[in-house]
């Protein structure tokens, strides 16, 4: 396989601190599953860290770094500074969030973790939602990457 045709490299960092307090969440966000939604999302080499945490730690970084004082499902921290730069960054899952959000969608939570990764690291490749175009374009590509990984439509039938 030539250098144009291979597939996206992934060195992956994987840590769970959250694990005891969320012993259910072992099988369905396995390191294992973690890389192969990553790779699946990412068009360039990268190095990303994903960090599963509890409530605490998730509403600590939404507020330091957001100014927004809540758990939310998941954060990216992107640090390419440009195209060129191979993608880098963090990915904080906040467990409760996640397991809380997946049970109100009627989801498995292995299909959400799913979700907020590629999400997550569409983010870090410098997707964004923050426009009505924007949004298309990612929850299009998130629902392409989502359905290729045999997981559901996450926006099922809502309008777009």
């Amino acid at each position: 396989m030539n250098e144009k045709t291979r597939a996206p490299r992934l060195k992956l960092a994987f840590q769970f601190p959250a694990a005891k307090a969320f012993p259910e969440h072992k099988d369905a966000v396995s390191r294992a599953n973690v890389a192969i939604w990553i790779k699946a999302a990412l068009f360039a080499d990268g190095e990303l860290t994903v960090r599963l945490v509890d409530a605490d730690e998730g509403r600590q970084l939404n507020r330091t770094y957001r100014g927004k004082d809540y758990a939310t499902n998941v954060l990216t921290f992107a640090y390419a500074e440009s195209e060129d730069d191979p993608v880098s960054g963090d990915l904080i899952l906040c467990c409760p969030v996640i397991e809380r959000e997946a049970a109100e969608q009627g989801k498995p939570l292995a299909a959400h973790y799913a979700h907020m990764i590629v999400h997550g690291t569409l983010h870090a490749q410098g997707y964004d939602h923050e426009i009505d175009e924007e949004a298309e374009e990612m929850e299009a590509l998130e629902t392409e990457i989502l359905g290729r990984l045999g997981f559901a439509d996450p926006y099922g039938d809502r309008a777009r």
